[in-house]
Order: C-alpha cells, then sequence, then structure tokens
C-alpha cells in the first residue's frame, strides 16, 4: 500500500518511453502498414506521449475496478 500511496502522488508515466513506442509502431505497422504510401510513416514524440499517457489512465482505471471488484468479493 506504501508504494501505491507513492505512484498516486507522482505524475511521472509508470511504461518506460521507447518500449512504449517500439510497441506501438509494430503494432501500427502490423494492422495498418498495406495502407500507409510507400511504407514511410513517421510518429510525432506528443502523439506518443498522448497515447501512452492514455493507455497508462485505461490501466490504472481497470486495476482500481478489479480491486474493487476483489475487495467486494472478499
Amino acid at each position: 500500500l506504501r508504494e501505491i500511496r507513492v505512484l498516486q502522488r507522482t505524475t511521472n508515466l509508470l511504461i518506460p518511453r521507447l518500449p512504449f513506442a517500439r510497441v506501438v509502431r509494430e503494432e501500427f505497422e502490423r494492422w495498418y502498414a498495406p495502407d500507409v504510401v510507400d511504407g514511410v510513416c513517421k510518429w510525432q514524440a506528443e502523439a506518443l506521449l498522448v497515447m501512452q499517457e492514455a493507455a497508462e489512465a485505461y490501466l490504472v482505471q481497470l486495476f482500481e475496478d478489479s480491486y474493487l471488484c476483489a475487495f467486494h468479493a472478499k
């Protein structure tokens, strides 16, 4: 619980940036690369940051909900 409280007070991202960007690029190439002209696609740093913040917010919400479900089920 102490670690959770420390992490709740910070605004730092929990997932490292480079591995997250690598996963996003790999999945984009996997799903959308045939549609990209000449196979060239550049990502803005801000776009990756926004996607990472949204992904972390979703995961935090998912973990909070699962904790509440587990607490309710005892």
